[in-house]
């Protein structure tokens, strides 16, 4: 089995193209349905991530006790609570106007409300979709599978990032081997017709044929939260046209490189899920300077 690492000029050709008469809708909009009662902060750490990573236009649909909590984090976010929330306000993706969604963090699989909103993104969007959080473990009930498959006879890109214990759940249904996380995220990506980032301190993207390792992390990013912060970069990549599998790699990759460079100035151990966003920008122009390696099979 090879796994791939991508090169400094690949990651380079991955990023969105940002074109000087571009407006906030044709940067991209990012919807963020995140934030239960339990665990407001997610949706503010995924919204700030993807206003970061250049999402022309960020909406948070959250849960009400998470409103507040959205708002303070950056004034510039468009915030309303989910109680009234409509079939239009999933996005969907038109020429000139890319849109992305991303569904799940902070959310309480326990959580009727949680559960309804997992349940219509995957029946209503039409764009790009990433599940994560909470949301993985609706995605493996057997009314989450079958909304799954119908987006992927759609034609419709749907994008998982779990960490290995969600990975794990989400294995279970199928009885797939769990011991290795890159075949894991193959194996995964078979079965859910998605792309699949299997998150860890390495970590792994795999569309069901080709694999590919970020390794580039730091113990720093083993906080809290974390996960929130990746969840909305790439969310904000696919929302400005990203290909899926690109914008997995690409967005792990400067997470991995935005963590370091906060560890650099605030040591490994005091590194907050919500310092890395404000180091995305080294993160971003290190991708800009640096020259290209390889770009060849790991073992």
């Amino acid at each position: 089995m090879l796994i791939w690492k991508y090169s400094d000029a690949k990651l380079r050709a991955a990023m969105p193209e940002l074109r000087a008469d571009a407006n906030k809708y044709t940067r991209g909009k990012l919807t963020v349905i995140a934030g239960s009662k339990r665990y407001p902060g997610a949706a503010a750490l995924a919204a700030v991530a993807g206003q970061r990573m250049g999402a022309g236009y960020t909406e948070v649909i959250c849960s009400p006790q998470a409103v507040g909590v959205v708002r303070v984090a950056s004034p510039s976010l468009v915030v309303r609570s989910w109680k009234k929330l409509r079939a239009s306000d999933f996005p969907c993706s038109r020429e000139g106007h890319p849109a992305a969604c991303v569904v799940g963090p902070g959310f309480d699989p326990a959580d009727d409300a949680c559960v309804d909103a997992t349940l219509r993104a995957l029946k209503k969007t039409r764009s790009p979709l990433l599940v994560d959080g909470g949301a993985l473990s609706i995605l493996a009930t057997e009314r989450g599978r079958e909304l799954l498959r119908r987006r992927f006879e759609l034609g419709l890109q749907t994008v998982a990032t779990p960490h290995m214990g969600e990975a794990a759940r989400l294995a279970a249904p199928f009885s797939l081997p769990t011991s290795d996380p890159a075949e894991l995220s193959r194996l995964l990506s078979l079965a859910y017709g998605a792309i699949v980032l299997v998150k860890g301190p390495k970590s792994y993207v795999s569309d069901g044929e080709q694999i590919a390792v970020v390794s580039d992390g730091s113990a720093a990013l083993a906080k809290a939260g974390s996960g929130d912060v990746l969840a909305g970069m790439i969310g904000a990549l696919l929302a400005q046209g990203a290909g899926p599998f690109d914008a997995c790699v690409l967005g792990a990759t400067l997470h991995a490189w935005a963590g370091c460079a906060a560890a650099a100035d605030l040591t490994e151990t005091c590194v907050v899920a919500e310092d890395v966003p404000r180091y995305l920008p080294a993160a971003i122009k290190r991708l800009g300077r640096e020259e290209p390696n390889a770009f060849g099979a790991l073992a």
